[in-house]
């Protein structure tokens, strides 16, 4: 969860909770209220990928309303459009919006006077057909800037609730998105990243079904004057041609992918209605490294998924080890109401608990193999904050030295924590 720091009592504080995507849009509501004229409100971009996550948003909403009692409290993202009436049945909210009505124009503005106020605006997120029809340029405070290429899925995952709040995939056309990295670039932003729900779906939608390959290419071929493109979160099992080639042959796309792998057993992923095998990612991650040896890759797990046994779980343990693993996001099982594994015999809450812990565990490990591997190496990275830079494969840097947010400069590797490289600023 992220929020604003308030400076007065009149603030729009946007609370963001959950994906990056969410924190590009939260972009777009700050745009969106200041245009409408919000004032003195905490908006709530919620995120339902976890039942924590929605407790997380009803609690932040309830400290809120004892903090600031005269603000309105608006109430959007995919928590908000999949379930609207628990959130519009809280006594603190003033409104509710879906997903895809937290970025019209309009949707902050006062309603009219006179007869009973509409609290919940939430629109059927099956029939939105169209994205990024509120590009903005960047997100506030960072290095890095962010470009929406994408949004919904068209996949069900038996774990997976987002499909429910984002709706059906859609993409933005690709003149777009080249004229929104033209004009990062051309603001002085040295790294964008294209995001989305399931970004390597993009174009599948479009004219002539165009490739996540093909539109990269075509980034980089028309902004010269980006150094480093990097991608989000993609799908093991939709990296497409164009795309390996790119990563075979343009320096500018960043070295690493982070996998939606979210198992290593092939019982387990076919439970999950996923559409790659065990061997599908392990072949995956040996063709990328074969043509850019330099790639480091991070996963998506989940440990205790519905009717996982040890033998299970120790094929995902091993995974992190096969694969070369280096930076884990690793999620207890938490069953979605609304979703098939829901209703799949649990694994016993402490098992769960205690399967999380050792995949961190591996992850921790990976990630002190990863740090090793670079030592004495002068690195390329792009600088977060001060004294804080991340390399081309996604490593953390603390640096001693001097260079400016947001610019590029060359480090040379001292050692590493366990975390992050140890550096100096060359």
């Amino acid at each position: 969860m992220s929020a604003d720091a308030p400076d007065a009592k009149t603030d729009v504080d946007i609370v963001t909770f959950g994906c990056r995507l969410n924190a590009y849009e939260s972009e777009v509501i700050r745009k969106r209220a200041a245009e409408d004229g919000l004032a003195d409100a905490i908006v709530f971009n919620t995120c339902a990928v976890t039942n924590e996550a929605v407790r997380q948003a009803r609690q932040a909403i309830r400290k809120a309303r004892r903090e600031r009692p005269g603000a309105k409290l608006i109430v959007t993202g995919c928590a908000a459009q999949i379930d609207p009436a628990a959130f519009a049945a809280m006594a603190e909210v003033d409104l509710v919006l879906g997903n895809a009505e937290k970025s019209q124009a309009g949707a902050y503005a006062p309603q009219p006077q006179g007869g009973e106020p509409m609290r919940v605006r939430v629109n059927d997120i099956m029939s939105v057909r169209e994205t990024a029809g509120h590009l903005i340029d960047g997100l506030k405070d960072r290095a890095r800037a962010y470009v929406e290429v994408q949004n919904g899925c068209d996949h069900r995952c038996t774990f997976c609730i987002i499909p429910y709040g984002r709706g059906n995939s859609r993409s933005a056309a690709a003149g777009e998105v080249v004229e929104q990295v033209r004009r990062l670039a051309a603001e002085g932003y040295r790294e964008v990243v294209l995001t989305g729900v399931d970004v390597t779906s993009w174009g599948a939608d479009l004219p002539g079904q165009p490739t996540l390959g093909q539109l990269v290419a075509r980034i980089l071929k028309l902004v010269p004057d980006l150094p480093r493109l990097r991608l989000s979160s993609i799908d093991a099992a939709e990296i497409d041609p164009d795309l390996m080639r790119c990563l075979a042959e343009e320096p500018r796309l960043m070295p690493y992918l982070h996998l939606s792998l979210q198992a290593g057993d092939d019982m387990i992923l076919k439970r999950m209605k996923r559409r790659h095998s065990r061997a599908d990612a392990l072949k995956l991650v040996r063709e990328v490294r074969a043509v850019r040896p330099d790639v480091a890759f991070g996963a998506d797990l989940i440990a205790g998924f519905p009717t996982e046994s040890d033998e299970m779980f120790e094929n995902s343990i091993r995974l992190v080890e096969e694969a070369e693993l280096a930076f884990l996001h690793v999620f207890p099982f938490s069953p979605r109401p609304g979703t098939p594994a829901a209703r799949m015999p649990p694994v016993k809450r402490d098992v769960v608990k205690a399967r999380a812990a050792r995949l961190r565990a591996a992850g921790e490990a990976g990630l002190v193999r990863h740090l090793e591997r670079q030592a004495g190496r002068t690195l390329s990275a792009l600088i977060e904050r001060p004294g804080v830079a991340r390399a081309e494969d996604f490593t953390e840097i603390a640096f001693e030295g001097e260079a400016p947010v947001g610019g590029l400069a060359a480090m040379r590797v001292t050692g590493h924590d366990g975390r992050r490289l140890t550096a100096v600023a060359a």
